[in-house]
């Protein structure tokens, strides 16, 4: 079972980068995040007539967040619990029906800058609420796993110049101490655990020539329970979809589960 996450940075800007690269992978299940539309009018029969079931949890110019799946799902849950004023769809759920179901997670987890500020007190107090979804998803031993834009470089070696983003939010040490919090909890890092050493990234800006020199970070992750990690058969980046036609400024990573 191939699960992938990527950041399409508006689908209405994506809306034939998105299906060319579908056509190409044939994952059976995508986490989407920035879908930055409501969830009438995602172009859901698209992606139905391609054989997805389609699951959104949208917000109008922002954020949103997407699960596309050629497997059944069940018990779809749409915002991530602890703060009922929270109006921002970043977090959606759901049980995919596998030979041997796995549940789902798919985040865009806040930027935070400027930092510091009420946008970086958003961040990490979203990072909190998430650490706690985690520990009751964990207390189930069920496996699951979490992907998505986690706004998060974790370590020196996921960008290609560090010491440009040391005050940055996606960077700052309270940042990955909090990221570390959640991996520390018993997750594993799909892709680090297949792929090690620097020059792996997942993002470049689309200002100052980023993607031609191959000045990335690498912020979108799948973090795998226990269970789901017994499973992990394999992890990549699809790197070459930032060369194509009106690209997202992220890329997909994936990982494969033994069904």
């Amino acid at each position: 079972m191939l699960i992938a996450t990527f950041n399409i940075n508006g689908i209405k800007a994506r809306i034939d980068a998105l299906p060319r690269w579908l056509t190409t992978a044939k994952p059976d299940v995508v986490c989407l995040q920035e879908i930055k539309s409501v969830d009438a009018s995602f172009p859901r029969e698209m992606f139905e007539d391609m054989g997805y079931r389609v699951e959104t949890h949208g917000q109008k110019g922002f954020n949103g967040v997407a699960i596309l799946s050629r497997l059944p799902l069940e018990d779809v849950t749409r915002g991530l619990p602890g703060d009922e004023t929270d109006e921002q769809s970043r977090w959606i759920e759901a049980t995919v029906m596998a030979p041997r179901p796995v549940r789902v997670c798919g985040l865009y987890l806040p930027n935070g800058n400027p930092a510091p500020g009420p946008k970086y007190d958003y961040k990490l107090a979203w990072m909190a609420r998430m650490e706690t979804r985690l520990r009751a998803l964990l207390a189930l031993e069920e496996p699951f796993l979490c992907a998505g834009d986690y706004n998060v470089i974790p370590q020196a070696q996921d960008a290609a110049k560090p010491e440009a983003w040391e005050t940055d939010a996606l960077y700052l040490p309270q940042t990955r101490q909090a990221y570390r919090r959640i991996l520390n909890l018993g997750l594993l890092d799909a892709f680090r655990a297949r792929v090690q050493g620097p020059g792996h990234y997942s993002f470049w800006d689309y200002q100052a020539n980023a993607w031609e020199r191959n000045n990335g970070i690498r912020i979108d992750h799948l973090l795998l329970s226990p269970q789901a990690a017994d499973r992990l058969t394999g992890a990549g980046i699809d790197r070459e979809v930032r060369a194509g036609d009106k690209p997202s400024d992220h890329v997909p990573v994936w990982v494969t589960l033994e069904d």
